[in-house]
């Protein structure tokens, strides 16, 4: 299991230094270019399957127990060690990153974006692949904040090479707001390690706090939590996302919203709950409150979005959308409740599947019609996918519907157990006031299921195709390959929830009740 572990943070960095090597004559296939292609999927192939075998070999009985464990001293003079491990938080995240990042290389294998040498974007996806692992294994602060990092240089090249009108611009935006956020949040790491005296984050969770004051708490998580808002994105530092997202190669935006916003909510679980809750107790009101307000503002922009005449693209729309579906994560985090964390782990990971496979479809619609933008799309009888190519606008609606919480989908769960949880928050919290970002919350949920049902309405609907115009393809081959698993996942986890509830209750009880459970 150790080994398993280590293969999986190390494996696709090894991987992106070999994309950089010339091929081999016997493997180079019809080019290098295709040589290297399929070299990524091989190696994302590869680390997927580790991935799902450490879940398999995973101790299920025990799943608030640290597993795996890698533990090495690197930095002695600062007590900075080389500490790995995985618990019931961790895995599936672990496992969602694996996913999504083979998929991403399968889809790009048949459809390259259109830029640079391949050799570069394959490395550039494997090194993003390895910090983003990375982040969710390490059990060291200092690790924590250098893995959190190494995402940033592969998804600025991504976004700028490879992406859209406005790439280079949406680039440096991305990589701005995140690194200026992150010089804050490394100055928080930094005061708890300094005030504890390690920065071990797993004696820093069983400490849960006691070793540190009141007033250091409140600091470390006011620093930490403002670069992990960033990374999220809360409102309101969230502007960098809908450039970033509109401008991304489509393998971009899918892992820009399936798993990079995960790192943020993911350190205010593993580290800001867990090291510092007196601190975070002091700004749960306050981060419940933007949460609740990023809701309805992403609602509302994304309804203004899909109005006849706004000209919206529809990749902006779903970037919006994933601000407001980051909200009710946020607000769950912000309960420190059980049902809270779990709900907001949940969401997290139904954000992932269903967020991934819209922008897959997104940009599948963008290849066909030569654009996203709404009104273009629509038409004087719409796009008409329904009628056009029935199986794409079938996955489209069936997208919406889960990213719209429809019960017996993924994304049900994650958003109810998280107003659940703010309806009755932890001791000390105000009920009152959460109880009112309760009843905000759920109103968000209506807007949602307004402007997806509207985007549905206008994409997928329409008249026949008029006589004489060109048809577009439905799902190919390769796509149906790349989206088939985050579509039966969606099901699975909506019909099935305790198969991911069964991994994080027990890890969530013993991380709020600080490791002694």
């Amino acid at each position: 299991m150790q080994f398993l572990l280590a293969v999986i943070v190390a494996g696709p960095l090894l991987g992106a230094a070999a994309a950089l090597l010339p091929a081999p004559p016997g493997l180079k296939g019809k080019s290098p270019d295709q040589a290297v292609l399929r070299h990524g999927v091989t190696v994302t192939g590869v680390i997927l399957l580790v991935a799902i075998a450490l879940a398999l070999g995973f101790d299920h009985d025990h799943p608030s127990r640290m597993q795996a464990t890698t533990d090495i001293s690197w930095i002695r003079a600062l007590d900075v060690r080389i500490h790995l491990g995985v618990d019931g938080i961790s895995l599936p995240l672990l496992v969602l990153t694996a996913l999504l990042s083979f998929l991403c290389a399968l889809h790009s294998y048949f459809k390259t974006p259109s830029g640079p040498s391949p050799k570069a974007f394959v490395a550039l996806l494997l090194v993003l692949e390895s910090g983003t692992l990375a982040t969710f294994a390490v059990l060291d602060l200092v690790l924590f904040f250098l893995a959190f990092e190494t995402v940033l240089i592969p998804m600025y090249f991504l976004i700028a090479r490879w992406g859209g009108e406005d790439r280079r611009a949406a680039a440096w935006k991305f990589v701005l707001y995140t690194l200026l956020g992150s010089v804050v949040m490394l100055l928080g790491l930094l005061l708890i390690g300094v005030k504890a005296g390690t920065f071990d984050m797993v004696a820093l969770a069983t400490d849960n706090g006691r070793g540190l004051t009141t007033s250091v708490q409140v600091i470390a998580v006011l620093a930490i939590g403002i670069g992990l808002a960033v990374k999220t994105p809360m409102w309101p530092l969230h502007s960098w996302l809908p450039d970033a997202h509109t401008a991304a190669p489509t393998v971009g935006s899918v892992l820009l919203a399936g798993v990079l916003l995960k790192m943020g909510t993911y350190g205010f679980v593993r580290i800001v709950l867990s090291i510092a809750p007196d601190g975070m107790r002091t700004f749960a009101p306050y981060l419940a409150a933007f949460a609740v307000a990023g809701i309805v503002y992403g609602s509302l922009v994304c309804l203004a979005l899909a109005r006849p005449g706004a000209k919206g693209d529809l990749k902006r729309l779903i970037a919006y959308s994933s601000v407001g579906h980051m909200g009710f994560v946020l607000l769950g985090i912000a309960t420190m409740t059980p049902t809270g964390v779990n709900g907001a782990l949940f969401a997290n990971v139904a954000h992932g599947l269903v967020t991934g496979l819209l922008f897959f479809l997104v940009g599948a619609v963008k290849d066909r019609y030569g654009t996203a933008d709404l009104d273009t799309l629509a038409g004087a009888t719409g796009a008409a996918l329904y009628g056009r190519a029935p199986r794409l606008g079938a996955l489209l609606a069936f997208a919406a519907v889960a990213s719209l919480g429809l019960p017996g989908l993924a994304g049900f769960w994650g958003e109810m157990l998280a107003l659940f949880g703010a309806f009755d928050p932890a001791e000390g919290l105000s009920r009152p006031a959460f109880l009112a970002f309760t009843a905000i919350g759920a109103f968000g949920t209506l807007l949602t299921a307004a402007y997806l049902l509207i985007v549905v309405r206008r994409v997928c609907m329409g008249g026949p195709r008029p006589a004489g115009e060109t048809p577009i393809a439905d799902v190919q081959g390769y796509e149906f390959a790349a989206w088939t698993p985050l579509v039966a996942l969606t099901v699975l986890a909506g019909l099935w929830p305790a198969v991911l509830l069964g991994l994080t209750d027990p890890a969530v009880q013993k991380l709020l009740a600080g490791g002694t459970q």
